[in-house]
């Protein structure tokens, strides 16, 4: 630990309440994400900017925690035991959508779901139900394929095409009705509409007698999207022309909260509160 030590004690305008191991931790995370989720070692070092024994440690640390874990060809990769961590940070985030989630429920009467990608999947994280008898529920913390999704297009819509088919390859394009889109191609040739028009609808691809219209979220924190859901009798041409422009409002009116909340957070970092 001896250059963590003088590195340390050479910075005597530190807040002392501030722990630097921990901090270049996550900054060794925060450079394993930005080289695509895996890299070497000295690709780390050349990231992150920490000297090469330093890196070891670190390394050597988070993989004993199951934060990072070394492939087969001696890469390190994000480890499962960040999925947890992920997914309670994502789900908080959804909480603080909800009031405008209601907002949305109450102008369209269909249920209102927001998602986040995490490990190439769809997951859910809030919900405001529809106040129909017959209407759609989605529990929080369920995971669903990207492909066979409206929620997974608009957020897919978002991505350059190398990445789309790299999901695509990883999680398969597993057919959940008989109109799910189960050929790559079929997906790519789709996001670019997607892309123009701002929104991508689910036709009973992931459920039968179900239509579901979703928009991409803006300045948020991580990639996500926000839906409405409800049985096709209802999700008609002229619902989707009233839906879309008060979902996208709603979806930017979220991305904004998001994006101010992180921005706050970080500011809070920097002064070592």
């Amino acid at each position: 630990m001896k250059d963590l030590v003088r590195d340390t004690d050479s910075n005597q305008g530190r807040n002392p309440q501030r722990v630097q191991v921990i901090e270049r931790a996550f900054g060794l995370l925060d450079a394993l994400v930005k080289c695509e989720g895996s890299a070497t070692a000295g690709e780390l070092k050349a990231a992150s900017g920490l000297a090469g024994p330093t890196v070891h440690r670190l390394l050597h640390t988070l993989i004993h925690l199951g934060v990072i874990h070394q492939l087969p060809d001696k890469r390190y990769a994000l480890g499962a035991n960040l999925v947890p961590l992920g997914e309670g940070a994502t789900r908080q985030l959804g909480g603080l959508a909800v009031p405008q989630m209601q907002s949305l429920v109450a102008e369209l009467g269909e249920s209102v779901n927001m998602a986040a990608m995490e490990s190439e999947m769809v997951v859910y994280i809030a919900q405001v139900p529809s106040p129909h008898s017959m209407r759609m529920f989605t529990e929080v913390g369920r995971r669903a394929y990207l492909h066979s999704t409206g929620v997974g297009k608009a957020m897919l819509a978002t991505l350059p095409s190398d990445r789309v088919r790299e999901v695509l390859r990883s999680t398969g394009m597993q057919a959940m009705t008989p109109k799910t889109l189960t050929k790559p191609q079929a997906l790519l040739d789709q996001l670019p509409v997607i892309s123009a028009q701002g929104y991508a609808i689910d036709d009973e691809e992931q459920e039968l007698g179900v239509r579901c219209l979703a928009v991409p979220v803006p300045q948020g924190p991580t990639r996500m999207g926000l839906s409405v859901s409800g049985p096709t009798v209802r999700m008609d041409d002229a619902f989707i022309r009233h839906a879309v422009p008060l979902m996208t409002r709603t979806a930017a009116e979220i991305g904004r909260k998001l994006g101010r909340r992180s921005a706050h957070h970080g500011a809070e970092q920097q002064a070592g509160l």
